[in-house]
């Protein structure tokens, strides 16, 4: 135990009714700016950081803090009641527990190396979909190359070995970091605990082979492009025992002739003709699964939006349906006649005033 009478509440420099979370932003902080490794030539540094490791480890625990705000800090000196933890001192093996997080924002490390350092690689796979595909979900076969563990020697790379002399064969050593001590791999063995002293004749030493996978892939309902599917443990190979990676299939959905996507709405541009929009009209729209009939009111105007609720595109997460948006486009007739043109000249007529009235001063 640090040899301190100091308020553990003013030691963090927080108020008694701090939250949790601004209890640790403070020890962050404070272990940040007074760790001896980022301190060196500070005598006072060491005790300074035991001081707010203390504090820490007693505000940081709802009931060690519930027991400090009642008794004061006699419960936690000298092995009393509620103390089960100890000051640590140079040379002492220091287990990261709830502190992981906070120092392995110093070191860059943390626990977990060793699952981390197994795991065979990800691989990415890209596949292409009409957008009739991506509305309604598809079934495709793949043809891929990925590595797999040799079978011959079980993915170790090795006919024969021998343990690793460096660590013993637990395929970790014991680094210092200043003020404590951690574990990680072993350098002369890769984390493994053992030597190759005859390679695997099938494998060249790698522990791996290339393997050529055929399979078929689900895509759902829904899928946009840059989205990715994942086939778990269909990724390389993992060092000895360690797990394969994961293939991800990445999307892309290729362009309508008709259609154009944004998010869950669809968009289209649809011809009609003078007397459809002058007079009204019912009139059959394309959307993803065929057709629908739409009213079009008399007097609509050339590149008026319409929506259709419910005919877009499903979403991959919910699978509600967003929306179809038409705008329409008053196509002209063509090739015109001499008698087109007086039925169109009669026409003109209908406009009491120009279209244009008002936009030229």
């Amino acid at each position: 135990m640090a040899n301190t009478t100091k308020d553990y509440y003013e030691l963090l420099g927080v108020d008694r009714k701090a939250s949790q979370d601004d209890i640790k932003k403070a020890f962050r902080k404070l272990a940040r700016k007074c760790h001896p490794d980022l301190n060196p030539g500070d005598k006072t540094a060491e005790q300074k950081f035991k001081e707010i490791n203390e504090a820490y480890e007693v505000l940081g625990d709802e009931k060690k803090r519930s027991d400090y705000d009642q008794f004061g800090r006699s419960p936690f000196e000298g092995g009393g009641p509620g103390s089960d933890f100890r000051t640590y001192t140079s040379g002492d093996r220091f287990d990261f527990g709830g502190f992981g997080d906070i120092f392995s924002d110093m070191y860059g490390t943390g626990r977990g190396f060793e699952e981390a350092d197994l795991r065979g690689p990800d691989l990415v796979m890209g596949i292409e979909l009409t957008m009739e595909e991506a509305f309604s979900g598809v079934t495709k076969p793949i043809t891929f190359n990925r590595e797999i563990n040799c079978s011959a020697c079980s993915g170790t790379g090795a006919e024969t070995y021998q343990q690793c002399t460096t660590c013993r064969g637990t395929g970790k050593v014991t680094a210092s970091k200043g003020f404590f001590k951690m574990s990680q791999p072993c350098s002369a063995c890769g984390g493994r605990g053992r030597k190759t002293t005859k390679q695997c004749r099938s494998c060249i030493g790698k522990g791996s082979i290339l393997h050529t996978e055929s399979i078929k892939v689900k895509i759902p309902a829904g899928a946009d492009s840059g989205s990715r599917v994942r086939l778990r443990g269909m990724g390389g190979a993992g060092q000895g025992r360690g797990t394969p990676g994961d293939l991800q299939i990445e999307i892309t959905v290729l362009p309508h002739p008709l259609f154009i996507r944004k998010e869950d709405d669809l968009y289209l541009d649809l011809p009609v003709t003078f007397g459809e929009a002058a007079l009204g009209a019912k009139i059959e729209v394309p959307i993803m699964e065929g057709a629908t009939v739409m009213t079009l009111p008399p007097g609509s105007q050339s590149g008026q939006k319409f929506k259709l609720s419910g005919k877009g595109f499903p979403s991959s997460r919910t699978g509600k349906r967003g929306s179809q948006f038409v705008t329409i486009r008053v196509a002209v007739p063509k090739p015109i006649t001499d008698k087109d043109k007086e039925t169109i000249q009669e026409m003109e007529r209908l406009y009491k005033e120009s279209p244009r009235k008002g936009m030229v001063k």
